[in-house]
């Protein structure tokens, strides 16, 4: 049987674009909570990870209180 849905693949190039976008994302985040802490580069990333490692705890509860019998 073939699935309905199949997600297209990207290239390469549009990978690698796609990967530098995230990473220019993740680099404004970590350098904002850098300024405005005033914390190094380093406390920020974990920073970072910290929210967002809440916002997926946070998630995974509220999907568990919305419909506990639904496993992905």
């Amino acid at each position: 049987m073939i699935p309905a849905f199949i997600p297209a693949r990207r290239s390469g190039f549009g990978e690698i674009v796609g990967w530098f976008i995230r990473v220019v994302i993740y680099d404004i985040c970590i350098t904002t909570i850098s300024d405005v802490l005033g914390v190094p580069r380093l406390f920020a990333l974990f920073i970072f990870l910290g929210i967002l490692g809440a916002i997926a705890v946070g998630g995974y509860i509220l999907k568990q209180r919305i419909a506990p019998g639904v496993d992905d």
